[in-house]
């Protein structure tokens, strides 16, 4: 279900924050999308230029500087209770669903307080296998049934966001 801009009546208040370092091109098209049709503001936050859609005024990126986990510290430190989050970035979202912040993967899986520890787990597990030198294979490519995901669990969530 796709909202309109009669649903989104909590639009100024909201923002869409988007960990904009590897997110898919697909996803920054949806959410610009969807920040324009709900008059809501989508930031996104990376350390390297990213291409954004043009003529959006909902639409801000936010350069931070270089290093590991800047984009997120960025994020984390003027994120708002309520607000909604975009990150493939399983500690970040450990990070802000603390702070009650709804918390979507570009893959469209959402993160919350009951399953976000778990994953968090599986996915420093992971990483100490790797680390050990046993490979392990990565993600799989970003592919359309990910993208209908991301934009079905995307309306969910902005419903849910904009009727608080």
């Amino acid at each position: 279900m796709t909202q309109t801009k009669e649903e989104c009546f909590n639009r100024d208040k909201l923002k869409i924050w988007v960990d904009a370092d590897a997110t898919p091109r697909d996803v920054i098209t949806i959410v610009s999308k969807a920040g324009s049709r709900c008059e809501v503001k989508v930031l996104f936050v990376s350390n390297h230029r990213i291409t954004l859609p043009l003529n959006n005024p909902y639409v801000r990126s936010i350069p931070v500087g270089s290093g590991e986990d800047v984009a997120d510290d960025y994020i984390v430190n003027h994120v708002d209770r309520g607000d909604l989050v975009i990150t493939a970035d399983i500690p970040l979202a450990a990070r802000v669903v603390d702070q009650e912040v709804l918390v979507i993967s570009p893959r469209g899986e959402e993160y919350n307080k009951e399953n976000v520890g778990e994953r968090l787990s599986i996915r420093d597990f992971m990483h100490n296998l790797r680390s050990t030198g046993i490979q392990t294979s990565g993600p799989k490519p970003y592919g359309n049934k990910d993208k209908k995901l991301f934009a079905k669990t995307l309306d969910r969530l902005l419903t849910k966001a904009l009727s608080i």
